[in-house]
């Protein structure tokens, strides 16, 4: 069975409250002790948290009910009970909460942040709480409060500056190879990665990126042929897009809007996204050819009315020509993109708050 698993749904449920103690002091010369009986302990929450140690949810799998400690009773001499202690779930960065309408109930992107999925029920009170003049000997203490049940749908997306897009064998995962520490399965057969990759690709010791590999698309996976898109989610996050096309045939703009429409039918805006073209395999085409090839692939785009393309980019895979030339400009094309975003927030950061009557 393949580890990988980015989609699970799950039902927490937090602890139940302790019960309040009814208890009276009985010491030694004092005949007429009061009510001393201590409150119960708080219900155990149930919290999501980023761990950047896990990649899915392979260790939940069979875990489709999780139940927090409940909170213990109180005692008598006025001592409280102890509470729950929380169950902390280790989630990967990039989870998504879905509650069961669809709606997103918490976005978990960075190692350590967390969200409580279901609260404890608060303890319930001692026969003390009770203690009036009037009723100076209450023989009833309060229940505890049951904690709250939470069902949702856990869904990895995967945080990455650059995705790469292409159909099975085009060589993305050797390029990712190339580029970075992941391993993905390569072969000299057609097949299709089975599961995403991410790896982190090093320009110096102060620049790098992130690259998500996903499964090869086929045209009508929109449809569900081959393994779908259900693996697209994990390139909604990237900053830009990489369509690697193989250069076996000698027009990519055909390949190129295939791969378009598949995203388009997916989600409109992913195809608005910055994109480059990474022409693959040039190794064994007529390299006289490839001047002509790009320039008739920008003429056709410009025709198409697309301008989301920022370069295209001759590569080989297996001589690895190019591609220092590539991972520079994929640095460049999410640096840019970084510091925008950097711009734009600290331009919204000095907008005062306005005040309505």
């Amino acid at each position: 069975m393949d580890p990988f698993l980015d989609e699970i749904t799950l039902t927490f449920t937090a602890g139940h409250g302790g019960k309040g103690a009814v208890s009276f002091r009985r010491e030694a010369n004092m005949p007429k002790g009061g009510p001393d009986g201590g409150n119960g302990g708080k219900g155990a929450d149930v919290v999501l948290r980023c761990d950047r140690r896990e990649t899915t949810f392979y260790q939940l799998r069979s875990k489709k009910m999780l139940t927090a400690p409940d909170g213990n009773s109180g005692t008598g001499g006025m001592k409280d009970g102890k509470s729950g202690e929380d169950l902390i779930i280790a989630v990967p960065e990039g989870t998504v909460v879905y509650n069961e309408d669809g709606t997103v109930a918490a976005d978990l992107i960075r190692e350590g942040d967390q969200f409580v999925a279901a609260r404890g029920g608060k303890g319930g009170k001692g026969n003390v709480f009770y203690a009036t003049s009037r009723n100076q000997t209450p023989d009833y203490a309060q229940h505890g409060l049951p904690g709250e049940v939470f069902s949702c749908k856990l869904v990895i997306k995967l945080i990455a500056d650059v995705g790469l897009v292409g159909f099975p064998n085009a060589g993305k995962s050797t390029l990712i190879s190339h580029l970075t520490k992941a391993h993905p399965k390569i072969a000299p057969y057609p097949f299709t990665t089975l599961t995403p990759h991410l790896g982190v690709c090093y320009i110096s010791a102060d620049a790098s990126f992130i690259i998500a590999d996903i499964p090869g698309i086929l045209e009508g996976a929109h449809t569900g042929v081959g393994l779908g898109i259900q693996f697209l989610k994990h390139i909604e996050r990237t900053r830009i897009l990489a369509y690697i096309i193989d250069l076996y045939e000698n027009d990519p703009f055909p390949n190129y809007m295939t791969l378009v429409k598949e995203l388009e039918a997916y989600k409109t805006n992913l195809t608005t996204k910055p994109s480059v073209i990474v022409l693959n395999k040039i190794d064994v085409v007529d390299r006289e050819m490839i001047p002509m090839i790009i320039e008739d692939l920008k003429e056709k785009l410009a025709a198409a009315g697309i301008d989301t393309v920022k370069d295209i980019l001759p590569i080989s895979g297996v001589t690895s020509e190019g591609l220092a030339q590539m991972a520079q400009v994929f640095y460049r094309l999410t640096d840019e993109l970084k510091r925008a975003e950097s711009e734009k927030q600290a331009a919204a950061d000095k907008v005062p708050p306005t005040f309505t009557m």
